[in-house]
């Protein structure tokens, strides 16, 4: 099994969820047209899913794309959302003296993690 048919099956059983119900749910919400033999191929790594149904997944999980390939840690994945999200709200006119407190403000958040 591949990294991401690990981590799809774990969120899956997370949710107490079949493959079945995992396919009802996600045509239901998108209008997807994805089957049960689909996802249990991506979940044993005998196929990989296109971008479009990596998207979907991530979206119906609130995981970020990125927790597929093994970058985020599921704990923290909302965490990391949000951590990006701060960061492109930052404008052009942050001055220098600013982002740095900006950045010591972040390692200090860090820093509190334990």
């Amino acid at each position: 099994m591949n990294n991401f048919g690990a981590l799809l099956r774990e969120l899956r059983l997370n949710r107490e969820l079949t493959i079945e119900q995992l396919a009802d749910s996600l045509n239901a919400k998108y209008g997807s047209k994805i089957s049960k033999s689909s996802i249990s191929r991506w979940e044993n790594g005998e196929a990989d899913p296109k971008l479009e149904f990596v998207r979907l997944l991530a979206d119906f999980f609130k995981v970020p794309g990125q927790y597929f390939l093994g970058e985020v840690n599921p704990e923290r994945a909302d965490e990391k959302k949000n951590i990006v999200t701060i960061a492109a709200h930052i404008d052009d006119d942050v001055t220098e003296e600013e982002m740095k407190d900006i950045k010591k403000y972040i390692e200090f958040i860090k820093s509190q993690r334990g």
